[in-house]
C-alpha cells in the first residue's frame, strides 16, 4: 500500500457511513531499525493547513485556537486501529456523533446559517 496514493485525501465515513470529512494527514511512529508504523489520520483545516508549509500551519492553528476559546488548537486525530475497511471510503469503527471532530460544522449550522432567512 502507498500511503499518500492510498489513504491522504480520500474520504472518511463512520460506522454508519456518515461523511466525516477527508484525511488530511498521517502520523506515524517511527521506531529504531524498523519500518515507519501509522498510527493515526489527521482531519482538519489545521492538518491541511501544515500540509502547505510552516506559516500557513502556525496561522491555522493560532486562528483556530482563537476562535475555538482554547489555549492550543489540534487537528483530531482517529487511531489507525480504527480501520474496518479501506475501499472507495475509509470506514472507522467510530460514531462520529460521539466525538467533537463536526463540532465546527454544527456550530456554523447553529449560528451562522440557521440565521440566514430562508435557510
Amino acid at each position: 500500500m502507498q500511503l499518500l496514493r492510498d489513504i491522504l485525501d480520500k474520504q472518511v465515513v463512520d460506522r454508519e457511513q456518515v461523511k466525516i470529512g477527508k484525511v488530511d494527514g498521517l502520523v506515524a511512529e517511527l521506531r529504531q531499525g524498523k519500518p515507519p508504523r501509522l498510527v493515526a489520520v489527521e482531519l482538519g483545516s489545521i492538518a491541511l493547513a501544515r500540509r502547505l508549509g510552516a506559516r500557513p500551519g502556525r496561522w491555522t492553528v493560532q486562528l483556530a485556537a482563537k476562535v475555538s476559546g482554547k489555549r492550543q488548537a489540534r487537528p483530531h486525530r482517529i487511531a489507525w486501529n480504527k480501520v474496518r475497511d479501506i475501499g472507495v471510503d475509509i470506514e472507522f469503527d467510530i460514531d462520529v456523533r460521539r466525538t467533537k471532530i463536526l463540532a465546527w460544522q454544527r456550530w456554523l449550522r447553529n449560528h451562522v446559517v440557521g440565521r440566514i432567512p430562508g435557510a
